[in-house]
């Protein structure tokens, strides 16, 4: 019994075809969480540039990377490497499980969260 082969050229349509949606789709949600969020790392408040923002990344909270809400509430901006890592968290928790009856939260670091108040203080 032999076993077919894929045709190489409708593989290769595919798979650009692919690059092409997924190219278009981050385009689109990147540039809207960008001009959404200061460009400061949501985990390790790594502050970003014009010059180093390719290595700044887009994270869907809920790794549904299909819902993308315009309000942003889906998405938080990682540099590559805690981006990886809260990935890696997540893959580890699908294979793994929780050890711990406690659930762990994405990062969700908030760099002016009290920015307002320390505001108001200092004008009082």
């Amino acid at each position: 019994m032999s076993i077919k082969k894929p045709d190489s050229s409708k593989v290769d349509r595919l798979l650009a075809e692919q690059r092409l949606y997924i190219a278009q789709r981050e385009k689109g949600y990147r540039e809207q969480a960008l001009k959404l969020y200061p460009w400061i790392c949501g985990r390790c408040t790594r502050e970003f540039t014009r010059t180093n923002l390719r290595e700044l990344t887009v994270h869907h909270i809920n790794h549904d990377h299909d819902h993308n809400p315009a309000d942003g509430s889906n998405w938080e901006l990682l540099c590559v490497y805690c981006h990886d890592e809260e990935h890696t968290k997540f893959e580890n928790f699908i294979s793994y499980g929780s050890r711990s009856e406690t659930r762990t939260e994405a990062a969700t670091f908030s760099p002016f969260a009290g920015l307002k108040e320390a505001l108001k203080n200092k004008t009082s």
